[in-house]
């Protein structure tokens, strides 16, 4: 068997397990083990998978596939995909299970009100990773930090302001 199918194995299957709050709090350690680990790609090329499964319609993890396309092509795809999607649904549906069971005990709250602020700091370090890795010039770190800010403040379709990027990028601006 393949190394590199081994290794996607074992990474994707460690982070279907930790993904609190949904697939993108992983971004920081799969970035790390695909770009510094393993180095499969660049910050820069990781980013770009990134950007392109946001943009594309389905589920919001697609760059699962694509690092697994990037490293080993269809067996990359495969493997990545059951390995980031298995572990963690078998996981949803006990965890689901016990919620429904307990559902009239108390704690549940707390447990709630603690993972909430645990996820949204997933979440952050995700963002701030995938800027990072794209905000190679300040007019880029600007659109950045000023489409976060319309996300935050108002009411804009998150469509509209990948319209606009891409307009933005079209232009060449920020390529100096």
């Amino acid at each position: 068997m393949n190394h590199d199918l081994v290794s996607l194995a074992a990474i994707f299957s460690q982070l279907s397990l930790l993904a609190f709050g949904g697939g993108n709090s992983i971004l920081p350690e799969m970035q790390r083990q695909v770009v510094e680990v393993h180095q499969w790609m660049s910050k820069a090329d990781f980013s770009a998978l990134f950007a392109l499964a946001q943009a594309a319609p389905g589920p919001n993890m697609m760059v699962v596939t694509l690092v697994g396309w990037h490293v080993a092509g269809w067996p990359g795809v495969i493997v990545t995909s059951i390995a980031k999607f298995g572990p963690s649904s078998f996981v949803t549906v006990a965890a689901m299970h016990a919620w429904e069971r307990f559902k009239h005990h108390s704690w549940r709250r707390y447990v709630q009100l603690g993972l909430v602020p645990m996820t949204a700091g997933l979440l952050a370090a995700s963002a701030a990773l995938i800027a990072e890795a794209s905000d190679t010039q300040w007019v880029l770190g600007g659109i950045t930090a000023a489409v976060a800010l319309l996300s935050f403040k108002t009411k804009v379709h998150p469509l509209w302001l990948l319209a606009l990027g891409s307009l933005v990028g079209l232009t060449g601006f920020g390529q100096f």
